[in-house]
């Protein structure tokens, strides 16, 4: 089973003439676990994974692989596997082909065409064109590649793009195994909906600089969330509540109590002899929350110094061929 290797960005920034792309980025990303990359369009993600990548080199700071700069690392194919935008093919060739010629290229038996094929559920069409593959057939095919090499770590920038709703959902379940494999998995998104359902950990990025890092329940804190319970003798509960010292707030779907849980409201309907018609935790929408954060209105201690308020922000600077070298077909 291959290996994951943490991915480190120390203190990366990189500037583009007078634009700031990453200022100063310093983040972990573990094995074993989905990470998601999220931030605003123009936040620094793909800069961010260029340079770890290798793809952009950094003005001061440095991104490692398991320790390692990109560059430095002995078979690149079967450490990392990387998808980043939108990858290209040509369109007369077979989807088997397109994959032989990278395993041909890196030493890697032809049998791991057929395995990569086989693992995204593209295995029936390898014989067939890509120019008539669907947007979600790409993708898949993409995902392919990244796997081409078995490597322990994958970076991935919108791999759901273009999936139908059975498709998302198989990517979604395909990204924690492999995660549960041991390998490391970053994924880029700028929807938060869409990695809630998919990540375990997260890291959030707003004008270059980290704003969060951590768990998905890390986002907001105890004293954020209620327990909405209702009764069908609300005013039995709101005695019960009252006897046992809770402060509670009267909505109209019920009866809010801050900073308790769900069991402990319970407890206290069950020794009154209330039945409950409702009990459910509930806390700031995570949008909302992750908002706040990307426009600097809400800082986290993960961050350390948190950017000021920013306008909104601009696509990312594309890499100046003269300052940076970025070679043709590193990474698809």
């Amino acid at each position: 089973m291959p290996e994951g290797h943490v991915l480190e960005f120390t203190e990366v920034t990189k500037t583009f003439g007078p634009v700031t792309a990453v200022d100063g980025f310093s983040a972990r990303v573990e094995p074993g676990v989905v990470t998601g990359f999220l931030g605003p369009n123009g936040a620094g993600k793909t800069t961010s994974l260029r340079i770890l990548l290798g793809l952009v080199g950094t003005s001061s700071g440095t991104a490692t692989i398991g320790g390692k700069r990109y560059r430095d690392l002995r078979h690149p194919l079967q450490t990392v596997g990387a998808a980043l935008e939108a990858s290209s093919f040509h369109p007369g060739r077979t989807a088997a082909n397109h994959l032989a010629v990278y395993a041909r290229a890196s030493g890697l038996p032809r049998a791991r065409v057929d395995e990569a094929l086989g693992l995204v559920g593209l295995g029936d069409v390898a014989g067939r064109k890509v120019g008539g593959f669907s947007l979600g057939m790409r993708q898949r095919l993409g995902l392919a590649y990244t796997l081409l090499g078995d490597p322990g770590v994958l970076v991935l920038d919108e791999p759901a793009n273009g999936l139908d709703p059975e498709g998302i959902k198989w990517m979604r379940g395909f990204l924690r195994e492999l995660a549960r494999q041991g390998r490391t998995v970053l994924v880029s998104s700028h929807l938060l909906a869409e990695i809630q359902q998919s990540a375990d950990a997260l890291l959030v990025i707003a004008r270059g600089r980290l704003v969060f890092q951590g768990a998905l329940d890390e986002l907001t804190t105890q004293d954020e969330h209620a327990t909405l319970v209702d009764a069908p003798d609300r005013a039995a509960l709101t005695t019960a509540l009252t006897d046992a010292g809770v402060p509670y707030e009267v909505l109209r779907s019920g009866l809010s109590v801050p900073g308790a849980e769900p069991a402990a409201v319970g407890a206290i309907a069950a020794t009154a002899g209330i039945a409950l018609s409702a009990l459910q935790r509930r806390g700031p929408a995570l949008e909302e929350v992750f908002l706040a954060l990307v426009n600097g209105e809400r800082v986290h201690p993960s961050a350390g110094d948190a950017p000021d308020p920013q306008p909104d922000p601009q696509p990312d600077p594309q890499p100046d061929p003269h300052t940076d070298a970025v070679e043709e077909g590193d990474v698809r």
